[in-house]
Parts: structure tokens; C-alpha cells; sequence
């Protein structure tokens, strides 16, 4: 109780010094939390953006010529479409976002195009289902090139022709700058039935992460175990941008974080040395009156304690407002599962008491040691 009561006046007689060091405490957790959470945004953000990219692994036929294939934007060879059901049921494959496609080159209206089938996305059974990266078209439907709509009649709704078969325009798509501006795109199904090839497929497209070392070679063991007869290349650019920009993202975080707390512990540290020098001679009438140094180093360790504790708790709340109203305008695409994370609340209770403490520590023990005789004598 001795040691309670003279922390509650410790606290009322240096009101300025108390909410000095809590103002440091606030801040510094608040920021903690606050850019914490908007790294994981940020990391959020990042991964929908370069998953937006597109897929960074290709599945072809083995044997798949692939100087014909970059040429001809498809493989020749074909392989079952239930391939890639196969895949989606393995448990052993890094890879997710299955896309099977059916392409050739065809003649229409006069134009060499690319048609190409879509089945819509299939999910590996064992990943959480998650928001498909491509929306195929519907049966009886398709999507047209900007090349091949620009400067004709086709409409949105109107009936082309394909092969003997008739489809409704469901969208016309902008300009590219690739060869997706020359492609019609349909149901797989209905692309099949077109090109006379049911149940065939000669691709398979998907993502796989391949930031961690030689995780190309993984894969492509992993698929000769699960799926013999097929070749698996990559998009080496998207998985370097992916990985390089990721790594970007923690090396961010990994700066900006210790920074902040560094900056408030020499505060609080810088506060704690001040206060102890201005309770010079009072220190030494407590030590002259019997009181060992025991007592007041509890006193001023206890304040900083408490600092830490009441400044924690305020500072999450403010960290996380600053996270819940800002960050929404900076994360578009995530800005839904932005969200407080209370698991930082118990480490920024526990991080900042003893950060304060850290830092009285060394101006609280300067302080109870000194003789005080000679502190009396010099007052």
C-alpha cells in the first residue's frame, strides 16, 4: 500500500512528466498497431494485386513443341479435360486457380482469330475456396476481342455465328495490347463442340508461389507423381514481379517498425533520466530517512509500468482508428478485411511495459545508487 500510495502522488506531483512519457507510449504503440495493420493490408492488397496479374504457370501435354507453343500462342497436342479435375483433387500440389482451356487458330469473317474455351475455375479440394481470378463466359455465350469488335456492328446481346452453332455477345472487351484483342472466348463446352474435340483440353493454366528457391522444380516433380504425360513451364517475369514485390512489402515493414519503438523508448528513457535528476534531492532525503533504494526503484519502476500498460491500451485504440479510417482509401481491394487485430493488444500491453521499463531501468538505478550525503550536500 506504501508503495501505491506513493506512486498515485509520484503521478499528481509530476502530472507533466507522467503524460509526457504517455504521450510517448501512445503514439509509439499506435503507430505500432497502425502500420502493423496497414502492412497487412498492404500485404493483402499486394497479393490480390499481382494475383490480378495472372497466372504464372502454364500445364501442357508432355512432348508440347515449345517453340511452336510461344509461336502459336496454344499447344498442338491435347490432353483429357478430366486432367484437370486430377489435379484439383491432389493434396500434394503447391498450386492453385485451375483454368482449362481449349484453343486453335480458326478463320472468321474473313480474320485468322484465336477461339478459346474456358472451363470456369476449378479449386484445389484441399485449399479454402477462394474468389476466381477469371469469369468465363456462360454456356451459349461469348466474349469478343477489341479487335474484332472495333469498327463492326457486333453489339452486346447480338447472335454471332461460330462454326454451325450461334452465340449471344455477352461482353466486348477493351483494348489489351495483345493478342487477347484478336480472341473470342466461350464455355469450353460449346468451344469443344465447335472445334469437334469433346473432352479435350490443351492447356491448363494456374498460380503456384514461386518466391521460394527452386519451387519451379518442385512443382514440376510434384506433377510427374501426380499427372505423368504433362510439362509444366512458367511466366518467369509475373513470379519474379510477385516475389520482388512481396519481399518489398516485409523489408518495409521489418525498417519502419523498429524505428518507431526506438524512437519512443530513448523518449521515454530521455524522461525517466530527467525525472530521476529532478528527484535528486528527494531521493536523498529518503535514503538519509532510512529508506532503502529498494522501495523508490519499485516507485519509479512501477510508474513506468503503469506508463506502459495505460499507454498501450489507448495506443491500440488509436492505432487501430487510424487503420479502420485510413486505410480503407489506401486499400481499395481489401478494405473489407480491415479489421482490428486484437492478438496485437496482450504484445502491446506486454512490449511497451517493458520497453518502459528498459529504458528507466539504467536513470532509475543512476538514481537510487548515489550516495546521499553527497547529494544532500551538493542541494
Amino acid at each position: 500500500m506504501f508503495i501505491i500510495r506513493m506512486l498515485l502522488r509520484e503521478i499528481r506531483h509530476r502530472k507533466l512528466n507522467f503524460i509526457s512519457a504517455l504521450i510517448a507510449v501512445i503514439t509509439a504503440v499506435g503507430l505500432f498497431v497502425g502500420v502493423f495493420t496497414a502492412c497487412e493490408a498492404s500485404r493483402r492488397e499486394t497479393v490480390r494485386l499481382m494475383r490480378n496479374m495472372g497466372f504464372n504457370l502454364i500445364i501442357v501435354p508432355e512432348g508440347t513443341d515449345m517453340v511452336d507453343f510461344w509461336s502459336q500462342d496454344y499447344a498442338r497436342k491435347e490432353m483429357p479435360e478430366e486432367y484437370v479435375h486430377r489435379l484439383a483433387n491432389s493434396k500434394d500440389l503447391s498450386i492453385q486457380h485451375l483454368v482449362a482451356r481449349l484453343q486453335k487458330r480458326i478463320e472468321w469473317r474473313g480474320r485468322k482469330i484465336l477461339l478459346t474455351g474456358i472451363l470456369p475455375e476449378v479449386q484445389m479440394k484441399y485449399l479454402p475456396a477462394k474468389s476466381a481470378m477469371i469469369e468465363a463466359p456462360e454456356p451459349g455465350t461469348v466474349y469478343v476481342g477489341y479487335e474484332l469488335w472495333r469498327g463492326t456492328d457486333i453489339q452486346v446481346g447480338q447472335e454471332i455465328e461460330l462454326g454451325d452453332k450461334s452465340f449471344r455477345v455477352a461482353m466486348r472487351l477493351e483494348e489489351q495490347g495483345t493478342k487477347d484483342d484478336i480472341r473470342i472466348y466461350g464455355h469450353l463446352h460449346d468451344v469443344q463442340e465447335v472445334l469437334g474435340k469433346p473432352g479435350r483440353i490443351n492447356e491448363v493454366e494456374a498460380l503456384g508461389c514461386l518466391c521460394l528457391g527452386d519451387a519451379l522444380a518442385d512443382i514440376r516433380q510434384q506433377l510427374a507423381r501426380e499427372l505423368p504425360g504433362t510439362h509444366v513451364t512458367e511466366f518467369r517475369s509475373i513470379a519474379i514481379m510477385r516475389a520482388e514485390t512481396r519481399k518489398m512489402i516485409e523489408n518495409y515493414a521489418a525498417l519502419i517498425i523498429p524505428a518507431i519503438l526506438i524512437v519512443a523508448a530513448v523518449w521515454v528513457g530521455l524522461l525517466a533520466l530527467g525525472n530521476v535528476r529532478e528527484r535528486r534531492a528527494e531521493i536523498g532525503v529518503l535514503r538519509a530517512m532510512g529508506v532503502s533504494s529498494w522501495p523508490i526503484a519499485v516507485l519509479f519502476l512501477g510508474k513506468a509500468v503503469l506508463i506502459g500498460l495505460v499507454g498501450a491500451a489507448l495506443g491500440f485504440v488509436l492505432g487501430t482508428w487510424l487503420a479502420s479510417h485510413f486505410g480503407p482509401q489506401v486499400f481499395p481491394l481489401t478494405a473489407r478485411k480491415i479489421a482490428p487485430m486484437y492478438s496485437l493488444l496482450s504484445w502491446s500491453l506486454i512490449g511497451a511495459a517493458l520497453m518502459c521499463v528498459v529504458a528507466s531501468y539504467l536513470p532509475i538505478v543512476q538514481g537510487v545508487m548515489q550516495d546521499p550525503a553527497q547529494v544532500l550536500r551538493e542541494e
